[in-house]
Order: structure tokens, then sequence, then C-alpha cells
């Protein structure tokens, strides 16, 4: 029997070690870490996959579906066993899920649905109705149940956007003396949160009230409207950010709505791994989870997207 050399032995030992050392990997895609609420979702994901013992890649879509295909794409080549994703489209994300599961990779969505039930293992959600009412039933007691308003809409091609419109809305007209003067979609961002914010100002100058879909549309609205010396108008938002809540704290904006984002993928991580083990989570589908009203009476507890 011809005998190995040392050079071949030491290979097949590395070869060897790196099929039992090798750990499964957990594929986390979020929007952008520029927004600390996706940022969070993303910390938390990836601290639990390796408090799990995974290996983690932590992508980034911008919001863009076709980014997120590419992405998809990697992680399919990467060999991940499962995705963890807050998703650039209820429709166009679709096909990536639908591919990814094709391929033997399950997927947990978190924060955002997609148009399709049976292809993603677990869509774990805040109850984006029941917080949007939460804020809207603040904001009619902060105006006082009348005055002129404005309200700033997320992404619109976003399920989460037209949801949390609803909810406001279920609530605020049933206040004929509440009256909206402009409604714009600033598409989640603060720096369109104040632009937005400083035109309707000059078309509307007689405003008491701002209701917004999220913090950071929130915070680009508070700014520009202490540029304008209009800093008492009333600024609610939604998603329990630090940023905002210092804001609260500050005086400044007076409500938001928390949803646990940090927790939620968490939960995504933990139902990944059963599934991996087990071949169920034990749990349905659509999961939701409910908001938490945020004021001055609680905001000094907030702290990254939890109540401590």
């Amino acid at each position: 029997m011809k005998k190995l050399s040392i050079a071949s032995l030491a290979l097949i030992f590395f070869l060897t070690a790196s099929m039992v050392y090798a750990k499964d990997l957990i594929v986390v895609i979020t929007p952008s870490h520029d927004n600390p609420f996706f940022k969070s979702e993303a910390v938390g994901a990836e601290a639990k996959a390796k408090e799990l013992g995974y290996d983690v890649l932590s992508l980034v879509h911008d919001d863009d579906a076709n980014k997120q295909n590419e992405l998809f794409d990697t992680a399919i080549a990467r060999g991940a066993k499962a995705i963890i994703l807050d998703n650039a489209g209820a429709d166009a994300s679709i096909a990536p899920v639908e591919r990814a599961k094709n391929a033997g990779i399950p997927s947990f969505l978190i924060d955002r649905e997609i148009n399709k039930n049976g292809l993603a293992v677990s869509q774990i959600v805040s109850n984006n109705y029941q917080g949007a009412k939460l804020g809207g039933e603040e904001f009619v007691k902060l105006m006082g149940e009348k005055g002129n308003y404005v309200e700033l809409v997320g992404k619109e091609s976003d399920t989460n956007a037209g949801i949390r419109s609803q909810g406001y809305h279920d609530v605020i007209d049933q206040y004929p003396d509440l009256k909206i003067v402009a409604r714009q979609s600033a598409n989640w961002s603060q720096t369109e949160g104040f632009e937005k914010m400083e035109s309707i100002i000059q078309a509307n100058p007689d405003i008491q009230g701002v209701i917004c879909g999220n913090d950071t549309m929130a915070m680009g609205a508070m700014a520009a409207l202490k540029a304008a010396g209009k800093g008492k108008v009333i600024v609610v938002g939604f998603d329990g950010s630090n940023d905002v809540r210092d804001s609260i704290l500050a005086g400044d904006i007076k409500a938001t709505v928390l949803q646990p984002a940090y927790r939620i993928a968490q939960m995504a991580v933990e139902q990944a791994d059963k599934y991996l083990k087990t071949g169920s989570t034990g749990l349905p589908e659509k999961q939701l989870m409910d908001c938490v009203l945020i004021n001055d009476r609680n905001a000094a507890k907030l702290e990254t997207f939890a109540l401590k």
C-alpha cells in the first residue's frame, strides 16, 4: 500500500476538520442600516443566530427589489440554511422567496409581509393596524379633537404604509373638526420628511398637527417645523426609535408607537432554528406582535426598540 505524504495527511486532516467544525449559515437581509429600526433587526437576528451556533451573513437591499434578487442568489449560492428577511416589496419579494424555497432554503419574514401565503415559513410582523389606532387615539387627544393636520405616509409599495394610514384614519376621521390639509409620501425618509414638510408649511401655514407613518419622517417633519418657527406643532411618529425617545423627552415630538423590532428578529431566528431541527415551528405562518404607545410618561424606559 502506498504511504501518504505528510502534506497529504495534513490536507486530509484540514478538510475533515473543516467539515466537522463548519457552522450552518443564516443569511439576514434587511433595508439600509442607516435607519436604526432596520439596524436593530439585523443586530437582533445576528446576535440570536450566533448564540444558537450559526454563522451569519448580514446583507442590505436598500429597498431595491433588483438588489434583493441578487442577495437571494448570493444566499442560495452560499448554501444558506435559512433566510431572515425584511423585504423590499410585498409583490416584488414573492419570486425570490419562492426561488429560495425551491432551492430548499426556508425564509422567515419580519416587519413586512408578502402578498402570498405558503412560501415563507413564518411572517412575523408588528400589528400595524392596532399600533396605528393607538397612535391615532393619542393624536386626537393631543389635538383636542380639532384643528388642521398633515399626514406623512411611508413608501407607497410597502404594505405597512397603507395599513398604518388606514389605522390612523379609522380613528381620526370620526372627529369632524380634525381636518387633513395635506397628505404626502416621504418614503420613510428623514430627508424627504424635512423637504415635504417645508413645502407643506409654505402652502398651509395654519397647521396644528402632523401624524407620520414612521419615526424618521417624524424627525424630518419636526426639524422643518422648528426651522419655520413652528416647534409647538404636535408631531406623532411610529416605530419607537431612540431618536424620537430623546425628542419626546426634550418636549418636541409628542408620541410614537413602539414596534419591537429587535425581539421580532430574534423570534424569527428562534423559529428558523426550531424548523431546521424539527421540520416545524409549531406556529402559524402569520404572527402579529402588538405595539405599545410611547409618550412622555414612559419614553425614559425605551431603549433600542424595546421597553426596559
